[in-house]
């Protein structure tokens, strides 16, 4: 699915945003924020439209190119790339969203085990597609964390089948978080007070959000909110998911993962954060304050 080479075609100008954001840590969360603080207004937008994900190989290069050309606006560029993978430029604006990996797989879980034969079609049905097709997502919950955890689908990583990597792709952006262009966000933080993490984004990106719009935005983008506007946010027009937009746009909640993995898939993931995430890195993403 991904192609780092994509960023290569694109037409790039000096004020772009990427968020570079692991999957299910909050990627359509943080497009929908940025696009109400470019915009200034409330009008719920297709993120796919207007924020594409610039490293999807099925995506035509040539039709990639041609939204990202007529658009008038700032470029808010979504990318799935850890930084090692990223073709990194100091004049972008990075926005990395982090969460504790049990809850990313809990959503990621939902995420997989709702795709539809369109979905797996869309992974590996295109020309040119290198590797393996995506396998099918196993039946219980426990054996896909199996996977996740224990097993890599690039010989660099050791987990994320049968995606890619979470932990690698946090640690490789922790690293260079004391650059001035990269930021990192905490998906708990969010949830705790997501006006201030607005007013945070918006210093960042040197967007002006008096209080009032500031409010708007906040209340616009609560996991309520996003929930209830599913369809005009990421509508799932092609019936990836059984249920909809909806589904992919799912709880927002932290902690599930408590109820569902055993003592030995707690032992594996002692094993896989001791091994790729450093001490720091790990007690952040786990909701210290570091």
């Amino acid at each position: 699915m991904l192609d780092s080479e994509r960023w290569l075609q694109i037409n790039r100008r000096d004020d772009d945003i990427i968020i570079a954001t692991p999957y299910k840590c909050g990627t359509t969360w943080m497009q929908t924020i940025v696009m109400h603080l470019i915009f200034q207004d409330m009008q719920p937008r297709q993120v796919d439209d207007i924020s594409p994900w610039v490293d999807a190989a099925p995506r035509p290069i040539e039709e990639l190119c041609a939204i990202l050309d007529a658009q008038t606006h700032r470029h808010v560029l979504k990318s799935h790339l850890p930084l090692d993978g990223t073709y990194y430029r100091e004049q972008d604006k990075i926005i990395v969203v982090g969460r504790d990996p049990r809850d990313v797989f809990m959503s990621f879980w939902n995420h997989f085990s709702g795709y539809t034969d369109v979905a797996y079609a869309k992974h590996n049905d295109w020309p040119g597609r290198p590797g393996a097709p995506l396998p099918r997502c196993p039946d219980t919950v426990n054996q896909l964390w199996d996977w996740w955890i224990n097993r890599g689908w690039f010989e660099w990583e050791t987990e994320g089948y049968p995606f890619w990597s979470n932990f690698h792709h946090m640690q490789t952006w922790w690293d260079y978080r004391h650059l001035p262009n990269i930021l990192l966000v905490h998906y708990n933080d969010l949830l705790a007070d997501l006006n201030g993490g607005i007013k945070r984004i918006a210093n960042f990106l040197d967007i002006d959000c008096p209080d009032d719009l500031r409010a708007a935005i906040a209340d616009k983008t609560t996991f309520k909110s996003m929930k209830r506007d599913a369809e005009e946010i990421s509508a799932d027009s092609s019936g990836m998911f059984q249920g909809g937009a909806k589904l992919f746009i799912n709880k927002g909640t932290n902690g599930r993962w408590k109820s569902v993995l055993t003592a030995d898939d707690l032992a594996a993931y002692e094993r896989t954060a001791f091994r790729e995430l450093s001490p720091d890195c790990r007690a952040w993403l786990e909701g210290a304050q570091c």
